[in-house]
């Protein structure tokens, strides 16, 4: 741990005064004149222990009991499709003395390099823990990715052999078995949800090889994205985790599982405060499924959705500060959400009874609900909540989460030529064979294309390019410039600051988003 050093400079709080201590030596000295109320006050505060209770004398005890369960594991792999290249013979002159005796060397070299087998090569060394006395141990799945061979090491240096039971890539975990003729010592899971920033954490692992380690931090932080899968929600903390710590735990006080240590932020390689683990909650039941069925199975809803900012939840009549949910921005066609009479432009509140306050958190609520239960969705729709009820499908690796086309015949009295919507700093057309060949725009997608867009303006400041469709204008479908402008101007009526668009954008692969466009003063 970092020694720290408290400085107090000209504080001056109900009474309690400090002034800025004088120096003598390595000491430093601080005056203060507490009034005896405020002292009685911060006597009875500390009595009643309404602040942290002190740190413990040490880990020791901890440490020890809770080591024999920590692994270290390492793999082997053999290289494959890796050709080795035989020596090749020189180019000599035709008839040259020499010829002969080089093309026996080098058949001969060239046979004996075929004969000798391939080189096996450690490839990764990682850490994990046994969860069942029986043998099953946990670790990340980039520790064992790719392994031929996998060893586990016990604390007591007996190494065994072991096999892969499951694998989830998209959280990275693994469960591995191993035989033993006697009962292992193994862990509890913990309930990560109960932990709280600023609690004692303890990690355990394999870095850089070195055998069982322990670091003492405090939990740094909660619910952290670093764009590792679909499902980030990692903790944070500040003991120390290295390489090689991967796959190990993290505990808490008690000596409880509450995250698996998998990633450090280092511009450097080593360590510097800022490790990731998941959470045990999470790890509990991906573990049980990889067990009960060898991988993950996860539930699948089938939407496209985005983040509701504050422009938009004001659109939405959500409200000033009410930036939450999950706004759905296409649905996939046979989707249980499909079914359910989920809509573009709906919001989504709260998923099987759970609060969906950011976007993000959205997949990882409908992946860890059971596939087949019937679960109720809130839903903000036009002004007002709404409650379906959604059977949870299984969702199927590679599945891709497409935008549904837009519904409709594309009239309702189309313009036949282009319209600028100087409110928008667009200029706009409708979707014709000419436009559609050359904005490269599918027969299915219907809307209104982008042919321009004016610098500076609101399209341009979200960025809108030419090619990308308006489909719907204050969740409505448009099919017209015309229609474009009619919404606009009825917005502008209304007294509305921004318009709410919903694009397509064939370019980057039909991706639907809701877009907030700020309506330019006339």
């Amino acid at each position: 741990m970092k020694p720290s050093a408290l400085s107090v400079f000209g504080l001056s709080v109900f009474g309690v005064s400090a002034s800025r201590p004088s120096v003598s030596g390595p000491w430093r000295r601080i005056r203060c004149a507490v009034r005896p109320a405020v002292a009685a006050l911060f006597v009875a505060v500390f009595a009643n222990g309404a602040l942290a209770a002190p740190p413990p004398e040490g880990f020791a005890d901890l440490a020890e009991k809770l080591l024999p369960a920590v692994v270290n594991i390492a793999t082997t792999q053999t290289p494959k499709n890796v050709a080795q290249r035989a020596p090749e013979m020189p180019q000599l002159p035709p008839g040259s003395p020499f010829e002969q005796f080089f093309k026996e060397f080098f058949d001969k070299k060239r046979d004996q390099d075929q004969q000798q087998p391939q080189q096996r090569r450690p490839t990764s060394l990682g850490s994990g823990f046994i969860v069942d006395a029986s043998g099953y141990v946990v670790t990340n799945f980039h520790v064992i990715e790719g392994a031929d061979e996998i060893t586990v090491t016990l604390q007591d240096e007996r190494s065994l052999p072991a096999k892969i039971i499951g694998r989830d890539q998209k959280t990275d975990l693994a469960l591995l078995k191993v035989e033993s003729p006697r009962p292992l010592p193994a862990v509890n899971f913990g309930d990560s949800a109960t932990v709280r920033v600023g609690d004692w954490v303890l990690a355990i692992g394999n870095p850089f090889g070195l055998g069982g380690t322990v670091t003492v931090g405090i939990l740094s932080a909660r619910g952290r994205d670093i764009q590792a899968g679909p499902y980030d929600d990692f903790l944070q903390t500040d003991a120390s985790i290295n390489k090689g710590n991967s796959g190990g735990p993290m505990f808490n006080i008690k000596g409880e599982v509450i995250g698996v240590n998998t990633a450090i932020f280092s511009p450097s390689g080593g360590s510097v405060g800022i490790g990731f683990a998941l959470p045990s909650n999470q790890v509990r039941a991906i573990i049980a499924q990889l067990r009960d069925f060898g991988r993950a199975k996860r539930g699948w809803l089938g939407v496209q959705i985005q983040s509701v900012t504050e422009e938009i939840a004001e659109n939405l009549g959500l409200g000033a500060g009410s930036a939450r949910g999950a706004l759905v921005a296409g649905v996939s066609d046979g989707s249980p959400a499909r079914k359910a009479g989920i809509q573009p432009g709906d919001v989504i509140m709260s998923f099987d009874g759970k609060d969906v306050r950011k976007m993000r958190s959205l997949p990882s609520i409908v992946a860890e609900t059971p596939v087949g239960r019937r679960a109720p969705v809130v839903l903000w729709r036009k002004g007002k909540e709404q409650t379906v009820t959604v059977e949870v499908a299984e969702l199927v690796e590679g599945e891709q989460v497409a935008s549904v086309p837009a519904t409709g015949d594309g009239k309702g009295g189309a313009s036949v030529g282009e319209g600028t919507i100087s409110e928008l700093g667009l200029v706009l057309a409708p979707l014709t064979p000419e436009s559609r060949e050359r904005f490269a725009i599918g027969k299915g997608v219907l809307g209104v294309v982008v042919t321009s867009v004016a610098n500076g303006g609101p399209g341009a400041e979200k960025g809108l390019t030419p090619g990308d469709v308006i489909v719907e204008v204050e969740q409505e479908k448009v099919a017209s410039p015309a229609q474009v402008q009619a919404k606009v101007a009825a917005a502008r009526k209304e007294g509305r600051k921004a318009v709410l668009v919903l694009i397509e954008r064939p370019s980057r692969g039909g991706h639907r988003a809701f877009v907030p466009l700020r309506l330019e003063r006339g």
